[in-house]
């Protein structure tokens, strides 16, 4: 059965999860309550049931758009086609989307929580975690995080977050057990939630403090190197937060031209973030620099949803030449004077 579902680009996730949680449905989307639908579904997506359901925009049956012109468009597989395939992925390029039409699903309380280890296991804890991933069930979404400042730093515990998407207990342990096994657990609070309970409240920086994040796709040959280096970095004494996702299941059976979102073969998609006044961010640039160009080899692509900058460089990163010229081509078409230029922007050809 389809469920579809209307909603404002303005509404938040967190207002979705709480009126379709009534009706026992949910959409994909991403993990914090306060992000806006529209922002985070134009470029991705990336929450607790993407492994399932995949990315927010793979869920997307429509949409209503407001181009340059003031012309009111609907945009879906039978109108529009092309402006429909651009802004699954490639922001708010093309217009304002004042609303969307998602096909939810039926969903059950699931099991969430975080397990965690001591930091000196976190080279062997994350490359099982990634390794594990490749055969755990679509039902297993997880990310880690390590490094943690305010919760010491180095000497942060290496902390597994997971979210079962079912309330059957056996088979929730069948699938978080293994994760269970890679190191001495230190805290598992592990427990059976309502879906809608899984988004947490987005962090809001006191006054003059800034947040400072990057981020990258690792392929399946690359991740024993990106995950060794994030190790070595995650140990060092100034190093940023580290949160590692894992991608894959639903993600990456879309063909990758069906969407403008075009990194599907990724399987983890990683963050640093650096967080403090901006004397202190300027500060901290040169060591961050030095870790990217350690990763670059390895990394490719960028997630629209976790930059702090909007170069052309970015945007090169997040859209491959092929995919730029085809949104370039649709810019051209609905947006010739690149008045939606502040974003990553796609200039028109």
């Amino acid at each position: 059965m389809n469920h579809l579902v209307r909603i404002g680009g303005g509404a938040t996730w967190g207002q979705v999860a709480a009126a379709l949680a009534p009706h026992g449905l949910a959409i994909s989307s991403g993990d914090t309550k306060s992000v806006g639908v529209g922002g985070l579904t134009l470029t991705g997506g990336i929450g607790w049931k993407v492994r399932k359901y995949g990315l927010a925009l793979d869920n997307v049956a429509a949409a209503q758009v407001v181009t340059a012109s003031g012309q009111v468009v609907h945009a879906s597989p039978q109108e529009n086609p092309e402006l429909f395939w651009a802004i699954r992925g490639g922001g708010g390029n093309f217009g304002i989307v004042t609303a969307f039409e998602f096909a939810a699903h039926p969903t059950t309380d699931v099991f969430f929580g975080k397990i965690a280890f001591p930091a000196s296991e976190a080279a062997t804890v994350l490359q099982g975690w990634a390794d594990y991933l490749r055969t755990a069930p679509d039902e297993l979404t997880s990310f880690v995080g390590f490094a943690n400042p305010f919760a010491g730093g180095p000497e942060a515990p290496v902390e597994i977050y997971v979210a079962f998407d079912g309330d059957d207990p056996q088979l929730a342990a069948r699938a978080i057990d293994p994760i269970r096994r890679l190191g001495t657990v230190t805290g598992d609070d592990i427990a059976l939630k309502p879906y809608a309970d899984t988004l947490v409240d987005g962090a809001i920086p006191p006054p003059g403090i800034q947040f400072m994040t990057r981020s990258a796709f690792a392929d399946k040959e690359s991740v024993p190197e990106v995950l060794q280096i994030l190790t070595e970095v995650g140990a060092s004494e100034r190093s940023p937060v580290i949160a590692v996702r894992g991608v894959g299941g639903a993600v990456s059976r879309v063909p990758s031209d069906a969407t403008a979102y075009a990194h599907r073969q990724a399987e983890l998609m990683f963050v640093t973030t650096t967080a403090g006044p901006e004397p202190v961010i300027e500060a901290g640039r040169p060591v961050l620099e030095a870790i990217w160009a350690r990763l670059a080899p390895h990394v490719n692509g960028a997630y629209a949803n976790f930059l702090a900058s909007a170069t052309e460089e970015d945007v090169a990163a997040i859209y491959p030449e092929e995919t730029y010229q085809r949104l370039a081509a649709v810019k051209r078409r609905y947006d010739p004077g690149n008045l939606f230029a502040r974003n990553h922007n796609v200039r028109p050809q």
